[in-house]
């Protein structure tokens, strides 16, 4: 894979700067942008005609796969790996592996399945949705209101539904014999998993240095790269069809209206609000002009982004070229990274240094996709080492004991740390 790592770093720092950008915003809606940008830079890196022709249907499937790890409430979590006690900060950090995990095995799988589907086996997406679904309240059920084991309370455990459902997606998978996105699915829930955890090691040696930076953003910005370095090693590993069925123009049409329209119309509704601008902004002087201003900025980027990605969609009638998707998701990545400066207070004269940042990784991006690489090995598999796998699992856990030891015994008590049990 050595000559793959160009698009390997490529689909990492798309990730990680559109997962730092998703801070802006939180939840699912800001989750599921990222991964729509994350998936479209893998369609990109592929080199493959027959997936810049699914890219938006792929770029869907990413969006709902890690958005729905956004419902996962993780705040105080972060909280307990900042604790003085062993025991805590142990928890957090294992408990954070566990919720990156979830994200890319979900991110990582649903788009996994789509890359799968063809002609001849096809995924039956109402029955995975249903089953996913069933999992999901199955699981919760058992863990939370049965067993009773909380992982963040008094907060949503709704941690426990992503696990029933990734749980089912995973046995859906192997019942089908869809090897390549189980093993998609399974690399990608090492990389999130290991890069909250580690992200959270570095968000609080940050702040024990008392580096002037939004080390928040730093947590971020691990899970998403490390997701997306593995879902790229992990696809562009495995073996696919070696024609990946075409969407049907309403399967398109779908995914570009969910995509491009829906999505920021949520992201709007939620954060760049006219009565949310006013808030943020209520120790300023004339926070109504600039609320309004804001607001409406916001507004324009969002219809101007979805008014180009349609219209370079009908021109193209669905036979979509590589250029089609640099464009189409460099503008949606712009979008995004313009949309996170507007939120924070550009207009009103506030700049982070964070953000210019995610400009940098952009350039540096653009870049990078021009370069001339190979896509794919010339060795591919469609099997895992589930046995690899698990010493995987048990030296990245290891490696989390590591960190423990080492945060508890660098610091005293510092803000922001929660103790999960009295130790």
């Amino acid at each position: 894979m050595k000559k793959q790592w160009f698009a390997i770093l490529i689909v990492g720092m798309t990730l990680g700067t559109s997962w730092a950008i998703r801070g802006q915003f939180g939840h699912e809606q800001g989750a599921a942008w990222a991964g729509a940008i994350g998936a479209l830079s893998l369609v990109a890196v592929s080199k493959r005609q027959d997936w810049y022709s699914k890219m938006l249907t792929i770029a869907l499937s990413s969006a709902a796969g890690w958005g729905a790890g956004g419902m996962i409430s993780y705040g105080i979590v972060v909280g307990y790996g900042r604790s003085t006690s062993f025991p805590n900060a142990l928890f957090g950090l294992t408990m954070l592996f566990l919720i990156g995990g979830l994200f890319g095995l979900l991110g990582g799988g649903l788009t996994g399945l789509t890359l799968e589907s063809s002609e001849t086996k096809k995924v039956r997406w109402g029955n995975l949705i249903a089953e996913m679904t069933t999992g999901g309240l199955i699981l919760y059920f058992f863990l939370v209101r049965q067993l009773e084991f909380l992982m963040t309370p008094p907060r949503s455990e709704a941690w426990a539904v992503c696990l029933g459902a990734g749980i089912a997606m995973l046995w859906y998978m192997a019942r089908n014999k869809f090897r390549s996105a189980l093993r998609v699915a399974l690399i990608t829930s090492l990389g999130g998993g290991f890069g909250f955890a580690f992200g959270n090691f570095l968000q609080i040696i940050g702040n024990i240095l008392e580096i002037n930076f939004n080390m928040w953003n730093v947590m971020e910005y691990s899970i998403g790269f490390f997701g997306g370095i593995s879902l790229a090693y992990g696809v562009l590993s495995s073996s696919w069809p070696e024609k990946s069925s075409a969407p049907e123009k309403w399967e398109n049409k779908a995914a570009l209206l969910i995509v491009f329209v829906l999505i920021p119309f949520i992201v709007f509704s939620q954060s760049l609000g006219y009565n949310r601008f006013l808030e943020r902004f209520k120790d300023i002087s004339n926070p109504e002009l600039f609320a309004l201003i804001s607001s409406l900025s916001a507004a324009a980027v969002f219809i101007i982004t979805a008014i180009l990605t349609c219209y370079r969609v009908n021109h193209s009638v669905n036979e979509f070229r590589r250029k089609d998707v640099m464009l189409i998701m460099l503008t949606f990545f712009a979008a995004y990274i313009t949309i996170s400066y507007i939120v924070t207070g550009a207009l009103t004269g506030t700049f982070l240094l964070n953000h210019h940042l995610y400009w940098v990784n952009y350039i540096i991006i653009v870049v990078l996709l021009r370069k001339q690489f190979p896509a794919f090995p010339d060795f591919k598999s469609d099997d895992l080492n589930i046995s690899r796998w698990f010493l995987w699992v048990a030296g990245i856990l290891i490696f989390i004991i590591i960190l423990a030891l080492i945060l508890v015994n660098i610091h005293g008590e510092i803000s922001g740390s929660h103790n999960r049990f009295q130790v």
